[in-house]
């Protein structure tokens, strides 16, 4: 954020953190803010939602993001990626006049779409890829992705519902949302898509190829629970940092990883949400 801030090239400008409007998972949002301020005490951070932002902003002419008086240089979402922070038209028309500001956004509007499951699902499509990478490349990345099934009213979709109707626990059935929390597993897919094979609201979801990673045993330390051994399974989560334009990448490097390990029963896995643990990860000689 501070590279991007420095690219934004206005000493006087502040990056804005984009808050929900009550934040339980704001240790990590303050993490950021005081090390910004221990590297760069000169680099001011404001915390406003979007309907904060709908009241004190506006563009000017040439673009550049004025809120409460404050030119905005970088732009760090921790809210806007689900249906129920925008209230109305207000927090609407305040995350387009983001988008359409001069203001660095964290993520961009591309990679927020990224994180949706239909963008993932069409991206696995034969050709997509080529479109964006080389073939090497192209066919390297295919390689990692897991099965994904359109559930469109077409043949393809009708399809892949009768795949899952016939053996839900190989699948995950996906809404179109950024992130996890909202997935539905085994004998639940089944009976959604009984309710919604028929109607347009099926294409509101994605199918998926369940992983089934490796179970193992150790040991989760929970408040208020007796550490004991259980069999859990882990998830790897690789950090990058890209920074560039339409065309020029100024900054692409690898920051650091987080291991969250969860029982090997639990469907979600989130840490903030009291499913999932944080771990580190043992390397062998």
């Amino acid at each position: 954020m501070i590279s991007a801030w420095e690219a934004y090239k206005c000493p006087e400008a502040v990056i804005l953190f984009v808050i929900e409007d009550i934040t339980y998972n704001i240790c990590d949002q303050r993490f950021h803010e005081y090390e910004i301020r221990r590297q760069r005490p000169d680099i001011h951070v404001i915390r406003h939602n979007l309907t904060q932002i709908n009241k004190g902003g506006h563009l000017t002419e040439d673009k550049r993001l004025i809120i409460d008086g404050n030119e905005i240089a970088v732009v760090y979402f921790r809210a806007g990626y689900e249906p129920g922070h925008y209230h109305g038209e207000a927090e609407w028309e305040a995350r387009l006049t983001v988008e359409r500001s001069r203001a660095i956004k964290c993520p961009s509007i591309q990679y927020h779409l990224a994180g949706t499951k239909k963008v993932q699902q069409e991206i696995t499509r034969p050709g997509i890829l080529r479109k964006f990478l080389s073939d090497s490349d192209a066919v390297q990345v295919s390689n990692l992705f897991a099965g994904l099934y359109t559930l469109d009213i077409s043949p393809e979709g009708d399809h892949a519902i009768q795949m899952a109707m016939e053996n839900p626990y190989q699948y995950v059935l996906k809404p179109q949302r950024e992130g996890g929390g909202n997935n539905l597993y085994d004998e639940e897919i089944k009976k959604v898509l009984e309710k919604i094979k028929d109607s347009p609201e099926r294409e509101a979801y994605i199918l998926m190829d369940r992983i089934r990673p490796p179970v193992q045993q150790n040991y989760l330390v929970r408040s208020h629970e007796p550490v004991k051994l259980v069999e859990v399974v882990s998830e790897l989560g690789i950090f990058g940092v890209v920074l560039g334009t339409a065309k020029e990448i100024l900054i692409n490097r690898y920051s650091g990883h987080m291991l969250r390990t969860k029982l090997s029963s639990v469907n979600e896995g989130g840490v903030a949400a009291g499913l999932g643990a944080l771990d580190s990860v043992f390397l062998f000689d």
